[in-house]
């Protein structure tokens, strides 16, 4: 397993709702939350590890040390947004690249958890914002989509060398092309969805 960066085209797929819980999928909760602390994030969402499900998880303490801190979020749906803020938002797929984005200061979200269970969180700060963050890579959107206009010429640069490396690693094989990357997210969903 391994964090997709950008343009992967993994990162722009709408992920599916999750319907199983089971032994496997409690596997690739906890290798995701291995890569992400290693890696020194606060969350990551299903399809920056290749995967097609409508999933993230969050650990705001950023390291093992905080493992009670650990949230999975199977199926979200953010029920209510308010306020307006804009703080500067960086991503493990968008390596060293960060940029002010604008979103709602608080939210209402529900989702389930590991065992199966509906929950409801009322969210503020850097909770909120995160989960915003993880929500819309489930919908195919990065924060860099969110930037305004001066913020969108700042990253261009950053955004092109992405894409020259990714290009350069597809050159090597270490990536299929477009459609079988589509073929092989469209497997996955039906093995789990």
């Amino acid at each position: 397993m391994r964090i997709l960066k950008y343009p992967h085209p993994a990162l722009r797929h709408k992920s599916r709702p999750i319907v199983r819980i089971d032994a496997e999928f409690r596997k690739t909760v906890r290798e995701m939350f291995e890569l992400m602390h290693q890696e020194r994030g606060i969350g990551l969402a299903a399809n920056q590890v290749g995967l097609p499900y409508r999933f993230f998880i969050m650990n705001l303490a950023a390291s093992i040390e905080g493992v009670n801190k650990e949230f999975v979020f199977i199926n979200p749906v953010i029920k209510k947004r308010n306020g307006s803020e804009v703080l500067e938002e960086g991503c493990l797929s968008l390596p060293d690249i960060f940029g002010e984005v604008r979103r709602p200061e608080r939210i209402v979200v529900s989702a389930y958890d590991m065992a199966g269970d509906e929950f409801t969180y009322e969210l503020s700060g850097l909770h909120a914002r995160a989960v915003q963050h993880e929500y819309d890579h489930l919908d195919g959107v990065v924060f860099t989509d969110r930037l305004g206009p001066t913020g969108k010429l700042a990253v261009r640069e950053a955004l092109e060398d992405l894409t020259v490396e990714f290009e350069g690693d597809r050159a090597l094989g270490r990536f299929a092309d477009d459609e079988t990357i589509q073929q092989e997210l469209a497997e996955l969903e039906r093995l789990r969805t």
